[in-house]
């Protein structure tokens, strides 16, 4: 066990064992009811579970490739930032996760930071068709 996984919030821990298996599954009980997620590229925040996982899911298939990680993390009490790193397409995607999760260890509040414009614009690209795909199949 590396000082870093010890250091880390079980909800983190938690995300990373979702997040690494691409478990949709696993997000039923990571995120609470009430969680939010906040898009790069949608506007509004997306409020509740339901659309929570969805999001999360089309980003498993987008960004969760054989190149993603997270070189860098920081820890607070109930929230963390996760720095990641992907390539897309040969173009390389920088970004960050901001989580926070209530004392169950349940994901509150996910916001997902992205850059540099190339990034964005095909993770954007991306996460659209993905999304229509996931729709298409109900």
């Amino acid at each position: 066990m590396t000082d870093l996984h010890a250091a880390m919030p079980a909800a983190i821990r938690r995300w990373h064992a979702v997040a690494e298996a691409r478990d949709v599954a696993g997000l039923a009980d990571l995120l609470a009811e009430t969680a939010v997620f906040e898009s790069p590229v949608v506007h509004t925040p997306q409020e509740g579970r339901a659309i929570t996982t969805k999001y999360l899911a089309a980003a498993f298939q987008v960004l969760n490739n054989e190149a993603f990680h997270y070189p860098n993390q920081w820890f607070g009490e109930r929230s963390a930032v996760l720095e990641f790193a992907t390539v897309i397409d040969g173009i390389a995607v920088n970004g960050i996760d901001m989580i926070s999760w209530d004392e169950a260890d349940r994901i509150t509040h996910f916001k997902v930071m992205i850059r540099p414009l190339k990034a964005i614009n095909i993770v954007h690209e991306k996460m659209r068709e993905t999304l229509m795909a996931m729709a298409a199949k109900g």
